[in-house]
């Protein structure tokens, strides 16, 4: 079936004006007509909340780390209706840190410039036709690009609602595309806000876990707990009106126990009272999970960041001494 794309919104941001035009003009070769610009990233963030677009296409160039810090904010959902648009992330060159932070931001794609007209399309119909489902973990919410089945890999793969399907190739009006959006919306933010929830918990017990097996005043102690705070507030924030209420007291708790590590009270107290806390906050969301399978679990993923993090500190140290030969 052909893809009609004359009643999709489509919302491109370019700081460039020549460039932004010639986007515009491309989308409108292809078949687009609802097409809305946008030079700075303010105005794209305003416009993202007034109108979810259906696809974005956002340069890159001058401003990577801010556009893929907003870029995350808005696949987490708080502040916009539609976390799951379509997300086309266009450059002019491709280095390894602008291709790693495109990727890390929970972007669809990662498109450089010059591009033809049949190339965006090729791109765009494939997130059509063949979108890949979505993960949640601590600290992302996108497109699975896992190459592994480790235990910090598990994430549960979802379909996000993609309303630039329903609409190309489906070919519901606007009216019948936002009906259908917003029941599939409301599921998938529901399966988002319980599946971060989790993933938050799970993230505070290894950082119990990795704190607990530090020498007290250790660096990286400092930045566990800075960790551990952030995290804790986050899912008593979230839980709020929601049917993990009984998440929040043992949040509280964990603040607790961090207060006292950071003042330097009898720590041996802290870090039970953490560790508990942290536990308890854990099975609010996962009750099917016994204590035992718990902390295999816990200590599994543990094991792998410590691998992870010894293996970083050996390339450091060779590099360093090659540095100094």
């Amino acid at each position: 079936m052909r893809l009609v794309f004359d009643t999709a919104d489509t919302l491109v941001f370019d700081p460039v004006a020549a460039n932004r035009n010639a986007t515009r003009t491309t989308l409108y070769n292809i078949g687009f007509r609802r097409i809305e610009t946008v030079g700075n990233l303010d105005a794209f963030a305003e416009a993202v909340k007034r109108r979810p677009p259906d696809l974005a296409l956002c340069e890159a160039h001058g401003g990577v780390d801010e556009l893929c810090a907003m870029i995350q904010n808005l696949r987490l959902g708080v502040t916009v209706y539609n976390p799951f648009i379509v997300i086309i992330v266009t450059a002019w060159e491709q280095s390894g840190g602008l291709v790693s932070a495109v990727l890390n931001s929970g972007a669809d794609d990662l498109l450089l410039r010059p591009f033809s007209a049949t190339m965006l399309e090729q791109r765009i119909v494939a997130h059509i036709e063949r979108r890949k489902g979505f993960v949640i973990t601590s600290d992302y919410v996108g497109p699975d690009r896992r190459r592994d089945a480790t235990p910090a890999s598990s994430a549960e793969l979802f379909q996000p609602p993609n309303s630039l399907k329903m609409k190309t190739k489906e070919r519901l009006t606007s009216e019948e595309a936002n009906q259908r959006l917003d029941s599939a919306l409301k599921d998938a933010r529901e399966s988002l806000i319980t599946e971060k929830l989790r993933r938050d918990a799970f993230q505070i017990c290894v950082l119990w876990r990795l704190t607990q097996g530090r020498e007290p005043g250790a660096n990286p102690n400092a930045v566990d707990l800075s960790k551990l705070k952030e995290a804790a507030k986050g899912v008593a924030r979230r839980s709020v009106g929601t049917t993990f209420e009984s998440a929040i007291p043992w949040c509280e708790s964990v603040l607790a126990a961090i207060e006292g590590l950071e003042v330097g009270v009898d720590r041996n107290a802290s870090m039970h009272l953490l560790g508990h806390a942290a536990l308890n906050l854990n099975r609010v969301f996962k009750p099917e999970t016994s204590p035992d399978e718990q902390l295999t679990a816990i200590d599994a993923t543990v094991a792998l960041v410590r691998a992870r993090m010894e293996a970083k500190e050996a390339r450091e140290r060779i590099d360093a001494t090659a540095a100094a030969m």
